[in-house]
């Protein structure tokens, strides 16, 4: 079977296309090519900063040959009287076949006409030069551009293309202005590694690929290891290595072996070094300096002191011959921006951080919005605001208001305004040097926790309330400039903060009523900007909250979707705000409702529950009405179950009181589950009664008495959204 092997070679690509672009094929050409019924034994993806390419193992030479079910027109529009209309007659001549290959069918929409047509398979190259275009340039990324005349856009010029069925070159084109791309099986090698006698643009020496499935060992002699996979590998195994022979241990951070892998075609691990005088400073500027802005992984003495070595290791796509000059070089970068945090961090300590604070009226925040200063005013007054209502100690509302008050200062000191990664963390350094609490310091640094997936929160209650209150301010103060989220556009990372609020206050056990706080803090922000539509913002609000806890429900907490819905209503105000008035409350029911779906409780009162519920919406009990005495009129009943059904109601109410007043939803559901049987003799068997009796008042008695049942069930849920399972 025929093997296939496509290279784009293009200038140097960035590292976050090339991974993305390998992810973006391994989706789209499998799809693709099951699209045209072509199998496959394996497809590979490659990619280096000047190359992506796929290599397709075990194709067939050509599709299969295949018959298609076509439909046509309703057959009332194809044929009247029994003969066939123009309908039918078009139908036929478009699929080139006679009218008698018309057959009527049944379907779930009534009688169709269908035709079967056998069409044979194509040949896999002809196929395949239709979609290597398609491949190449739907991948997505950012700052796509132009290049030459042309008006094709790529993340960088593409520079050559190799086409390989087997050992035969697949011959295709890529025009783009006056310039013709033409397929062929020449590749090019490493730029330093192999250096050709007379350079080209390409740089590297020109390589021919025999066949498709000698691709990777061709390339890997010209010393180009195009599998991402084994770079990355050999990345992590040399950087080991290299710092067990200094006696020191490297992190090897994530985004930063996933960078560098991708900006590397044959990795080596170099030793690099930088004065002692430097290691003074605290270690999150010298591992923001190496990681974030030169690509270095940091030296640790040990894996749990954290405490630097005067070293980093640099991945490097030169000769290894030559890793003592690169080594020097990178020093030198390494030791000059050093140079410049020492100085910002000496000039930004001669003054207390308090000092700073006045700068922030010079720093925009957002136009509409104002300065920095005036959002660390709305942050002072909204933590003080949850401070309240927690009903926190004197000392904890001190701390939370100093550190609200100082929580945006590092923004305007110089080491933050050259190394922007470092807001809250110079902030926190600054303000024990200050003379600080500890609880100040360490809040100015937690408010911005978590930065994003997967960081941890905030741990101190300080902290935890200024971040609660920073991101509370940006939400409300965004939604009421109509700066809404749209699709996968959120400049201001809304939905992050909404998630933030609601994993802090659970994390923590936070008995925030965030429904209040919304209402205080939209009716502040109306009152300063009259201009907004005041009716929309706090109901945009309460649905974009309900959104995120949805969300975070179902992906994080893995409850059931309808089980979600059953505890934040559907379409159900009182539920809406029961849900934002205790997130705590939403969250623990959420959790009890899986569990009693997993171990069967559900199941043994679900059904009269739920029955209960569809039939009381046909009456009009209010949802909060618990007491059968006020609502149900003993001498209408008919038979003995209605009685029983109305005592056990009555028996209901203590334990439906106790059960929400102590958010023990366990006692609610055993009491739900003895009186089951009473309601099961309501509906059915001999002592059963017919709900909706031709007497109004016997009706609506008995409507009562099923209202009454669902909304005791609704203290723990509405179980009307709950699908059976």
């Amino acid at each position: 079977m025929p093997n296939f092997l496509l290279e784009v070679g293009t200038e140097e690509l960035p590292a976050s296309f090339v991974g993305s672009a390998i992810q973006q094929w391994q989706s789209l050409i499998p799809k693709s090519l099951s699209e045209q019924y072509l199998t496959n034994e394996t497809i590979n993806v490659y990619g280096t900063p000047r190359r992506l390419a796929v290599l397709i193992e075990g194709l067939p030479a050509q599709q299969p040959d295949r018959v298609e079910e076509i439909k046509g027109p309703p057959a009332s529009a194809a044929f009247k009287d029994g003969q066939p209309t123009k309908a039918a007659e078009g139908f036929a001549r478009k699929q080139g076949v006679a009218l008698e290959a018309l057959e009527v069918r049944p379907t779930d929409k009534g009688d169709f006409v269908f035709v079967k047509q056998s069409i044979p398979g194509r040949a896999t190259a002809d196929i395949l030069k239709e979609l290597i275009p398609q491949w190449i340039f739907k991948l997505e990324g950012k700052r796509f551009m132009r290049w030459g005349d042309g008006d094709i856009k790529f993340s960088r010029p593409i520079v050559w293309l190799v086409t390989l069925l087997d050992d035969a070159v697949l011959p295709l084109e890529i025009e783009n202005g006056s310039e013709i791309i033409k397929s062929d099986r020449i590749s090019h090698t490493h730029r330093v590694l192999t250096p050709p006698q007379s350079p080209p643009s390409t740089g590297g020496k020109t390589v021919t690929i025999p066949r498709a499935t000698d691709y990777v060992t061709t390339l890997r002699s010209g010393f180009v290891e195009v599998d991402a996979e084994l770079r990355k590998a050999r990345i992590k195994e040399q950087v080991e290595a290299v710092a067990k022979n200094q006696s020191g241990y490297a992190e090897i951070y994530p985004d930063l072996l996933a960078e560098v892998t991708n900006l590397v075609e044959w990795p080596t691990a170099v030793m690099g070094k930088f004065d002692e005088d430097f290691l003074s400073l605290p270690p999150e500027v010298t591992t923001t300096v190496m990681v974030t802005h030169q690509r270095y992984f940091p030296l640790f003495k040990t894996a749990e002191a954290k405490e630097l070595l005067p070293n980093f290791i640099t991945i490097s796509n030169g000769d290894p011959a030559k890793s003592d000059l690169i080594a020097a070089g990178n020093g030198r970068v390494v030791r000059a921006r050093l140079a410049d945090g020492q100085y910002f961090y000496k000039s930004d300590l001669a003054k207390p951080l308090e000092s700073y604070v006045p700068r922030l009226e010079k720093v925009t925040f957002q136009d509409e919005l104002g300065t920095m200063q005036a959002k660390v005013d709305r942050i002072v007054k909204i933590a003080g605001k949850i401070s309240h209502q927690l009903q926190l100690s004197a000392e904890d509302s001190k701390n939370i208001q100093r550190a609200a008050f100082l929580c945006k200062a590092d923004l305007v000191t110089q080491m933050v305004g050259e190394f922007p990664e470092l807001q809250g963390v110079m902030g926190q350094k600054y303000a024990a040097a200050s003379g600080e609490t500890e609880a100040v310091a360490t809040a100015i640094f937690e408010h911005y926790l978590p930065r994003g997936a997967g960081d941890k929160l905030p741990q101190t209650i300080t902290g935890q309330v200024v971040g609660l209150a920073d991101r509370l301010d940006t939400l409300v103060s965004i939604f009421g400039l109509g700066m809404l989220p749209t699709g996968s556009a959120d400049p201001f990372a809304l939905r992050r903060a909404a998630n933030a609020v609601v994993n802090i206050t659970w994390t923590a056990e936070l008995p925030l009523n965030l429904q209040e706080l919304l209402e205080q803090i939209v009716a502040d922000f109306v009152a300063a900007y009259p201009k907004t539509k005041s009716g929309e913002l706090l109901p945009q609000l309460q649905e974009f909250f309900l959104q995120r806890i949805r969300t975070l429900l179902q992906d994080d907490r893995t409850i059931d979707y309808d089980l979600v819905n059953a505890v934040l209503g559907e379409n159900d105000p009182e539920y809406t705000e029961r849900a934002l008035k205790d997130l705590l409350d939403v969250r623990n029911r959420a959790i009890f409702l899986q569990e009693i779906r997993n171990n069967g409780k559900l199941s043994e009162i679900y059904e009269t529950v739920n029955r209960s519920t569809r039939l009381a919406a046909q009456g009009d009990l209010d949802k909060q009405q618990l007491e059968p005495t006020e609502v149900v009129r003993s001498n209408l009943f008919e038979k003995a179950s209605e009685q029983a059904f109305y005592d056990a109601i009555v028996q209901l109410v203590p334990q439906t009181k106790a059960s929400r007043e102590q958010r023990n939803y366990q006692q609610l559901v055993d009491a739900l589950s003895e009186i089951t049987p009473k309601v099961s003799t309501f509906f059915d068997g001999p002592e059963s009664v017919l709900v909706m009796d031709e007497n109004l008042e016997v009706r609506r008695n008995r409507l009562n008495l099923l209202g009454l049942l669902r909304n005791h069930a609704r203290v723990l849920a509405d179980f009307g959204p709950i699908v059976k399972t």
